[in-house]
């Protein structure tokens, strides 16, 4: 397993330098995960990369096996997107990460736990959707350290606009929104920090 992840990080490296805007160095990559995203039965592979020098938000390049060679390319490109610690050398509990899920779908984590009162994480669910990756889903907590009644528990599903927030039932207006297009500011829905 580490080797065919090996491998497809050297592909996905060769094949950054040919679609990406910037070349994806190896050292830049911060997490790394296989699965098969587009269900085709071939195993894909999703990066976070650490953002090129002055910039502060990590993006998500998402790769699928072409249909005709065994080969991986870059389908989605979304720099920019995730908050986090992109440095062996930064702050404890801010690490993001990626997870395959058992349903073929991309969960991009998030958090603060390491600094300040106010600590919380996120989740966005990417799924693969008529030739897209989109935000399927929106999980938001929050706590407050020296206050143990403040916090919000928020679960946001951006496809049907079915949310649960604090345990109180809510649907909005559905979307559908490409990881590209995700804008964290104004897209959370009902889980935004108004």
């Amino acid at each position: 397993m580490i080797r065919a992840l090996l491998a497809a990080l050297a592909v996905a490296t060769c094949a950054s330098v040919a679609f990406a805007a910037e070349p994806i160095a190896p050292e830049r990559i911060i997490d790394a995960v296989t699965g098969d995203w587009n269900k085709d039965d071939q195993s894909d592979l999703a990066l976070l990369v650490a953002p090129p020098e002055g910039e502060d938000m990590i993006g998500i390049y998402i790769y699928v096996r072409d249909k005709d060679h065994p080969l991986l390319k870059l389908v989605a490109e979304a720099p920019g997107k995730i908050w986090g610690n992109s440095s062996l050398e930064g702050m404890f509990g801010q690490d993001p990460s990626l997870t395959a899920l058992p349903n073929g779908s991309l969960a991009v984590h998030s958090q603060n736990s390491g600094i300040g009162r106010n600590r919380w994480e996120q989740q966005m669910t990417l799924a693969y959707r008529n030739g897209d990756f989109v935000v399927a889903g929106y999980t938001y907590n929050d706590y407050d350290t020296l206050d143990p009644d403040a916090g919000t528990n928020c679960d946001y599903n951006v496809l049907t606009g079915k949310a649960k927030v604090n345990d109180k039932e809510l649907r909005v207006e559905p979307k559908f929104i490409t990881i590209q297009n995700w804008d964290d500011t104004k897209d959370r829905g009902p889980c935004g920090n108004d």
